[in-house]
């Protein structure tokens, strides 16, 4: 099978600023330890406090195109693209060369604005992510609809978007949707973080009959399920029902895939449910848990398009998760045996 650009992405790209911070810090900013949130006003100071006083990390990020990355990274080369929008800063060019660094063909909208970014506070091994879209939330569909954009969704046979675009640009989403369904192609989601279950439900139930893959993890799937009145906590009974949405291609059964950190991934397709060990990797060997979800589901893609098995799928999923466990930010060692 030929694969030359065979995976498009759209999410918002962000460069991650990480760093290790005190407890208090937390506190200070009404944040959780383990949380995904949009910026609000009261969070515009962390990112000043952050420059002046810790010692940041700055990587390539967005939680998709951590994702499309993870992917390539295991993909023949010239296998993926990747869609957001950026400003005109330096920022943006400090992303679209760690992109095309690891191979990725970004064709990213640029506004007068500044480049998004997501301030990875990380607590023990906990993450608190913080994202400041700013021109991230900006995506057009007037872009996407230029023909040589348009030429690289209609090349692709696979797609992944992740549920953030929803807060700005669900017409993106519903025409690749479409464009997928139409054409038998494979589409697939992230739920992203529990607020979007939680404010953008409307939008997510109009995108999911057409969900040929959702990934998400136990925080997301049991806001997806309070959302939508199932009456139970228990992650394989959402999936199933997750699952069982009607869907508009028929051709191939819709699959779940729900993560729980260390515990067992659930994934649910066809009515049934079966358990994956997640990857083995001891707590004191985690550097930086930021970034493991989008990783897991780059891998687990690599292989879903290349046509390997679901164990296959699962087991390369666990194995760029524990690579990016191990480092800081989503980050694809060159010099690691891409065995297993």
């Amino acid at each position: 099978m030929s694969t030359e650009r065979i995976l498009l992405g759209m999410g918002n790209p962000l460069l991650d600023m990480i760093t290790a911070v005190p407890k208090d810090m937390l506190t200070k900013y009404g944040l959780n330890a383990n949380d995904s949130i949009m910026a609000e006003e009261k969070h515009m100071p962390l990112y000043e406090e952050l420059k002046q006083n810790f010692k940041l990390t700055y990587v390539a990020g967005g939680a998709t195109q951590n994702s499309i990355r993870g992917a390539q990274w295991l993909l023949p080369p010239n296998s993926t693209s990747f869609i957001g929008c950026v400003g005109n800063d330096d920022f943006a060019k400090s992303l679209e060369d760690a992109a095309r660094g690891d191979g990725v063909n970004v064709q990213y909208m640029h506004i007068d604005l500044p480049t998004g970014t997501c301030a990875c506070l990380l607590t023990d091994s906990n993450r608190s992510l913080v994202a400041n879209l700013s021109a991230a939330d900006k995506y057009s569909i007037e872009h996407l609809k230029k023909p040589e954009n348009w030429e690289l969704v209609e090349k692709a046979k696979f797609y992944y978007i992740g549920g953030f675009f929803f807060t700005h640009s669900h017409e993106s989403i519903m025409a690749v949707a479409k464009h997928a369904a139409e054409n038998n192609k494979v589409f697939t989601q992230n739920l992203s973080a529990p607020f979007l279950s939680q404010f953008y439900s409307k939008f997510l139930d109009e995108a999911a009959p057409y969900w040929d893959y959702i990934f998400g993890n136990e925080s997301e799937a049991l806001a997806f399920a309070e959302a939508h009145n199932y009456g139970t906590k228990d992650i394989k009974e959402i999936a199933l029902k997750m699952a069982a949405i009607e869907k508009v291609n028929k051709s191939r059964p819709r699959t779940v895939v729900i993560t729980q950190g260390a515990d067992p991934t659930i994934v649910a397709c066809e009515g049934k449910v079966t358990t994956y060990p997640a990857c083995d990797l001891k707590k004191e060997d985690i550097v930086d848990s930021n970034g493991a979800g989008d990783a897991f589901v780059g891998g687990f893609l690599s292989q879903l398009i290349l046509g390997q098995s679901f164990e296959k799928c699962i087991a390369a999923g666990n194995f760029v998760a524990k690579c990016v466990l191990q480092q800081s930010g989503a980050t694809f060692p060159k010099d690691v045996k891409k065995e297993f």
